[in-house]
Order: structure tokens, then sequence, then C-alpha cells
């Protein structure tokens, strides 16, 4: 005997074993909350799928890299700077005790001989000292400087990134806006597509939503589920055929409802 499929039992379906009855408005209706239920569902996978979202999240974990460059650049810059205020006071302590030394000299306050070349051999030491301090000091200041310009580049990069970021999240809370809007009218829409409709019906619509990717009900056309976009074969199409019009039908491939109309060829 044909028969239409029957209701899967469950917490909110009707009982086991006993055919889903709807009256053909009513299941015409479902084919319009389903269409505003795939348009809400189309909006949010637009609303995560958002190239600038992708953007952003890319530009984010570049910015934090640069952020950590940035932080061990500007590490390198301050040991390089005390490290170069060092040599620079080591260069003035040399330097103050050779001028020290020369004006003892001029002054003629070392007369003896010995003293005199011994303080000549210190002179001579001290400029050597000095000699080596400054070469240290210009090969400080060289690392300083490229040191420095690592991290003046590397924050350029930040604030680029930052810049980017700015014109990338007001594209992206623009976009939102507008997605919102239309979820908004959708949900304003959807109310009273509700309306009227069978509790039963919307259970088992609500519960193949959930497990066939957001699509409970289809069309169909001309002999074939605009669900899962397969023919039906003829012997479930004579058994479609014999059902009464309050009869709810089932996909024989996808166990979506199945709705009926002009266009289904039966």
């Amino acid at each position: 005997m044909d028969r239409p499929h029957l209701t899967p039992p469950g917490p909110t379906g009707p009982d086991p074993g006993v055919p889903l009855k709807a009256d053909p408005t009513a299941q015409l209706r479902l084919l319009d909350l389903q269409e505003l239920d795939s348009r809400g569902d189309q909006l949010r996978h637009r609303r995560r799928s958002l190239p600038e979202l992708a953007e952003i999240a890319e530009l984010e974990r570049t910015r934090s890299t640069l952020v950590d460059e940035a932080r061990d650049a500007k590490i390198v810059v301050d040991d390089l700077t005390a490290e170069q205020a060092k040599v620079d006071a080591d260069v003035e302590v040399v330097k103050a005790r050779r001028t020290r030394d020369r004006e003892r000299m001029d002054a003629g306050l070392i007369s003896n001989p010995k003293d005199l070349e011994r303080m000549s051999g210190e002179l001579e030491s001290l400029e050597r000292r000095i000699a080596t301090l400054e070469d240290e000091e210009l090969e400080v200041m060289e690392r300083l400087e490229a040191a420095q310009g690592m991290l003046s580049a590397v924050n350029d990069r930040i604030a680029a990134a930052e810049g980017r970021l700015a014109e990338l999240a007001a594209a992206r809370d623009e976009r939102f806006a507008e997605i919102d809007a239309e979820l908004a009218e959708v949900a304003s829409q959807r109310g009273p597509a509700l309306e009227g409709l069978p509790a039963d019906l919307l259970a088992l619509y609500d519960k193949l939503r959930e497990s066939k990717g957001g699509v409970g009900a289809a069309r169909l056309v001309q002999r074939r589920c605009s669900g899962c976009q397969l023919g039906i074969d003829p012997a479930e199409l004579a058994s479609i055929k014999a059902q009464p019009a309050d009869a709810v039908v089932r996909c024989e491939e996808c166990s979506r409802i199945l709705v009926r109309t002009a266009e289904s060829g039966l």
C-alpha cells in the first residue's frame, strides 16, 4: 500500500507510526519560512566570512609579531645606549687624566728625570688607551645607529599595520551594519511567517533544519527534490501522488519535508 514517509519518533514529533498531516496551504507557507531561514543563514554566513575579517586576523598576527620584534629591538637599543654611555665615560676619565698629567708636566711640577720619564710613558699609554676607547666608542655608535634604524623601521611597519587595521575595522563595521539591518528585516518577517503553522510541522521542520544543513523543507519541482537535487523514481512519485493533499511527505533520499506544488510534475 502506498504511504508517505512517517515522521521519525521523538519528544517533539508526532506519535511513531502516525503520518503527519498539515493543510496544503500551511505546507506551502513552510516554504516561505524556509526561504526566510535560508536567507538568514546566508546573511550570517556572509557576516562570518567577510574578507575584512580574514585580513584583520592576519594583520593582527603580523602586528603581534612586529610588536615582539620592536620590543627586542628596543632592548638592543637600550643596551647599546648604556654601553655607549659607559665607553663615553671611560674616554672622558682617561682624557681627564691625560690633561692633568700634561698640565703637571707643562707647569714644571715634575723635575725628577725618572719621574718625567715615567710620566711620559704613562702619557703614551693613555694616548693608546684613548685611541682604543674611541675605536670602541665609534663601533658602539655604529651598532646603536643600526639598531635604532631597525627599531624605527619596525615601528613604521606597526604604524602602517595599525592604520590598515583601522581602515578594515571601519569597512567591517559598515558591512556588519548592512548585514544586521537585513537580518533584522528577516527576523521581522519570520514572526508573521510562523503564525498559524502547526506545532508538529514546525517541530519536524526545525529538527530537519538542524540536521540537514539548514534546509528542512524543499519543493518537489519537476519530479526532483530541490533539497538534495536528486530525481525521484517513478514508484516513489506514484506513492507521493496517491497521498492526500494534507499528507506531509518526505524525500526518500534526504528525508526533508517535500512540499508539493503546481510545478511538481505529479
